[in-house]
């Protein structure tokens, strides 16, 4: 995905419901009007499904949308696990998108047969500087970035927010979302304060650690009335 040509038109907010395991709530999001639908590959995590079960997600999510145009990137959510085994998912499980939680490079990236969202996770000591260079190197080499809170015992879900202040001016830009504690009572706040290209949410839109389709609507209302 490269950026755009400058001077192009500014879309609406981008938004990503992350951690989906069942068809249903991914079909609740779409037709709600989300725009990615993130599924786990990450290792040992609670929201992890197998590469047989995202198959049996996303072909039921597809089966769904039959016939219905324009419908939402699938993203699929690795950490540092072989490049091989990332191709190999991301076409078994139909992926438009890699989104990478680890320490993966620009040179791992490259090796992927898709487009590459990579997470960058915010410490409590980061600049805005610090920030803005970091997204530059993975937006200059043609990939989006998400920024998301740090936990050292997580790589991300955690439903925690970080300083949003350090993100002002970096989320607004094209191919930027905003992650880490967003819920359906503050995204609007978030939009109206940083007004980010995109928004992306998996707690916050949970009921007792299970994916909840009124939280689901509430979100994307939330977030395209702000």
């Amino acid at each position: 995905m490269n950026p755009p040509e400058p001077g192009s038109a500014r879309q609406r907010t981008q938004i990503k419901i992350c951690g989906l395991r069942d068809p249903e709530n991914a079909l609740v999001a779409a037709d709600a009007g989300a725009d990615f639908l993130g599924f786990v590959f990450v290792e040992g995590v609670r929201r992890q499904i197998q590469p047989d079960e995202g198959q049996w997600i996303t072909e039921g999510f597809i089966g769904g949308r039959e016939g219905i145009p324009n419908g939402p990137k699938l993203v699929g959510l690795f950490r540092n696990q072989p490049v091989e085994w990332v191709r190999r998912v991301a076409q078994q499980c139909h992926l438009h998108i890699a989104q990478l939680c680890g320490s993966e490079d620009l040179a791992y990236a490259e090796e992927l047969i898709v487009p590459v969202l990579k997470q960058i996770r915010v410490k409590p000591d980061d600049s805005a500087e610090d920030l803005r260079e970091e997204v530059q190197r993975w937006r200059g080499a043609g990939h989006l970035a998400v920024l998301d809170s740090f936990d050292p015992s997580a790589p991300g879900g955690t439903g925690v927010a970080f300083d949003w202040s350090v993100a002002d001016g970096i989320v607004e830009q094209e191919g930027v979302l905003l992650a880490g504690g967003l819920t359906p009572e503050n995204v609007g706040a978030a939009i109206q304060q940083l007004n980010p290209w995109g928004v992306d949410v998996s707690s916050g839109v949970e009921v007792d650690g299970l994916k909840d389709p009124d939280r689901i609507l509430d979100f994307i209302n939330a977030a395209r009335n702000a």
